[in-house]
């Protein structure tokens, strides 16, 4: 008997949008309850205020308690390590991100995202020291970690190579995205989509076919196997376990990125 797949999360990036306000949360929700409303419907939310401030463990406790069990909230690590020309001399900063106490959401924290700027290329030697400063576990949490990386020189075997022999769990953002390179190797035990493509005239942001087509790579991707209609960089075929899978509708026509998201969730399951 084959194993179950693993587990697929699905969301948006942040809670706070106000033309989400009546479009997603009834109009008169409460502020104060849009997350609790956001985490009953979807299975993930990506958070991007880590990005531009620190915030404190009682903050990231008071997210996590707001959420079922199950739900997970991948962060943005904070600009200041990755905006800038050596990666590799950012341990400072790193550090200082864990100080803010994002493990004190337990296994509410998913993965940390690491965003380069989209003008930094690929270098080999950088990454590889960047990557070492990037903790398996912090605090007794077990940690995963993925790089967004969307300048056009990371479309590079080597890049996914660096990855795959990190100490930590480390993967590629697959990005659906005409302006920037789609990754779609695996390279830890998870993988990370982000879909920057849904519309303003689609009530879903992306249409039936294209929820039903993406709906179906989660799957084969959750069951331990590659989507064969997505580009790869080392075109093998990596051990096929189960593996969890996070996906996020991200930018594009963000009034619509809810219900894309909850109609992939039902599409995709829970």
């Amino acid at each position: 008997m084959s194993a179950a797949p693993g587990r697929i999360r699905i969301g948006v990036g942040g809670w706070t949008f106000e033309p989400w306000r009546g479009a997603f949360y009834p109009a008169k929700l409460k502020k104060d309850d849009e997350l609790a409303y956001m985490a009953e419907r979807l299975t993930a939310i990506e958070v991007n205020g880590t990005f531009y401030r620190g915030q404190k463990p009682e903050t990231f406790r008071k997210w996590a308690d707001a959420a079922p069990d199950g739900f997970q909230f991948p962060l943005k690590a904070s600009r200041f390590c990755t905006s800038r020309r050596v990666l590799a001399e950012g341990a400072e900063s790193v550090q200082k991100f864990w100080d803010t106490g994002p493990t004190a959401m337990g296994e509410k924290l998913g993965p940390i995202l690491w965003q380069l700027p989209a003008t930094k290329r690929f270098d080999r030697d950088d990454i590889a020291a960047f990557l070492k400063l990037l903790p398996a576990s912090h605090d007794g949490v077990k940690l995963r970690h993925v790089i967004e990386a969307g300048h056009e020189s990371f479309a590079d075997p080597a890049f996914v190579e660096l990855l795959r022999e990190a100490e930590a769990q480390v993967a590629p953002v697959t990005l659906d995205d005409p302006d920037h390179p789609t990754i779609a190797d695996v390279t830890a035990d998870f993988v990370y989509l982000r879909l920057e493509r849904s519309r303003d005239d689609v009530e879903t942001g992306y249409p039936e076919d294209e929820l039903d087509a993406w709906a179906s790579r989660l799957k084969t991707y959750a069951a331990g196997g590659v989507p064969g209609d997505l580009p790869t960089l080392k075109g093998d075929t990596p051990v096929a376990k189960p593996r969890d899978v996070y996906c996020f509708l991200i930018s594009g026509a963000k009034v619509r990125n809810p219900a894309g998201a909850m109609a992939l969730i039902e599409r995709a399951g829970r």
